[in-house]
C-alpha cells in the first residue's frame, strides 16, 4: 500500500469502533460496548496489540470521540473527554494511555463528528469540498464543520447540536431532553428526544406520524441558521435517526421554503444529502486523521 498502516478510534457513547488498515478498502475493525473507561481503554490497546503482531507496527493513530473534548494539542488536558453527560466518563484521558500503550505515535484527536467529515471529505460525499457541514442525528445531535479545506476551531470545537430552536408550545408541548439546555436542538430533535416524547423506539413510528413533521422543521430551521453563518456548500446527515429516509425530502422542502430564495443554495438533492460512507464515516475520518499526521 502506498499510504502508511495506521490505526484509529470512534469512541461513541455506547460503542468504540477499533480499526487498522490503509483506507476505506482495507481496513479491520473491532466493535464493542462502551463501559467503564478502564475496560474500554484496555480493550481498545489488546486490540491494536493483537492485530499489531500481525501486520506490522502502525505508524500514528486517529481519535474521534464523543464530547465534549479538548482538541487543543497546546492544552494540558489534549486528548480528554471533558464534561460529557456520558456517566463515569467526565475529565477522562482517552488519548494519552492509548498513545503510551502504542510507543508514543503521532496523535490525532477530534470529535466525532469533525473525524466523520474528515472521513466523508477524503472518502466519502464530500469529496474535494473545501467548505460543508456534518451532522449526526442520533443519541445526541452533533455537527463538525469544514470551512477552507480546514476543520473549524476556535475556543472549543462547534456544539450544533445545542443550537436553540423556535419551538411552538401548542404543538410541541415536550420540554426536552437535553440535561444542560433543556430544548435546544438536540433536546428537541435526537434519537433521545423521540424517545422520550413519544415513549417508543423512534424506528417504530410510523411514516405518517407527526414526531416527523417536528424533526424535519428542528433540522431544517438548524440547516438554515448555519447556512446563514457559514455559507456550506453541502450538508450531510448521518446518524440513527436519518436512517428515516423519508426526512430528507421534508428537510429540503423546508429549508428551501424557508430561505424563500434569499440566497442562492444548490439544488436541495445535492445541498442536502446522506454521507457517503455510512456508519463507516467516524472510523474512516480517524483513520485519515491519523495519515495526516504523517504528511
Amino acid at each position: 500500500m502506498d499510504s502508511p498502516l495506521v490505526a484509529a478510534i470512534e469512541a461513541g457513547g455506547t460503542k468504540f469502533v477499533c480499526a487498522v488498515g490503509h483506507g476505506p478498502e482495507d481496513i479491520e475493525e473491532a466493535r464493542f460496548p462502551t463501559t467503564s473507561p478502564e475496560k474500554t481503554i484496555s480493550r481498545s490497546i489488546e486490540f491494536f496489540n493483537e492485530v499489531q503482531e500481525r501486520k506490522g507496527k502502525v505508524k500514528a493513530i486517529g481519535i474521534g470521540t464523543f464530547g465534549p473534548a479538548d482538541v487543543n494539542p497546546e492544552s494540558s488536558t489534549f486528548g480528554y473527554i471533558k464534561n460529557t453527560p456520558k456517566a463515569d466518563w467526565s475529565n477522562t484521558d482517552l488519548g494519552s494511555p492509548i498513545k503510551a500503550a502504542l510507543d508514543d505515535i503521532p496523535l490525532a484527536f477530534e470529535t466525532d463528528v469533525n473525524a466523520a467529515a474528515w472521513g466523508e471529505r477524503q472518502w466519502g460525499a464530500a469529496k474535494d469540498l473545501n467548505d460543508f457541514i456534518y451532522i449526526t442525528v442520533g443519541t445526541g445531535i452533533g455537527g463538525g464543520a469544514v470551512s477552507n479545506g480546514k476543520i473549524v476551531h476556535g475556543i472549543s470545537h462547534p456544539e450544533m447540536g445545542h443550537l436553540r430552536i423556535n419551538k411552538d408550545d401548542s404543538v410541541d408541548p415536550f420540554e426536552g431532553s437535553c440535561p444542560f439546555h433543556g430544548d435546544c436542538l438536540e433536546g428537541l430533535a435526537s434519537g433521545t428526544a423521540l424517545q422520550q416524547r413519544w415513549s417508543q423506539d423512534p424506528s417504530e413510528l410510523s411514516v405518517e406520524h407527526l414526531a416527523w413533521e417536528l424533526e424535519s422543521s428542528y433540522l431544517a430551521d438548524a440547516i438554515i441558521n448555519i447556512t446563514l453563518t457559514l455559507s456550506p456548500e453541502r450538508f450531510i446527515l448521518g446518524g440513527g435517526v436519518m436512517d428515516q429516509k423519508h426526512l430528507f425530502p421534508m428537510i429540503r422542502e423546508r429549508v428551501t421554503s424557508r430561505l424563500a430564495k434569499y440566497i442562492d443554495v444548490p439544488e436541495p438533492e445535492k445541498f442536502i444529502v446522506p454521507p457517503g460512507l455510512g456508519a463507516q464515516a467516524g472510523v474512516l475520518g480517524s483513520l485519515a486523521l491519523a495519515q495526516d499526521m504523517l504528511k
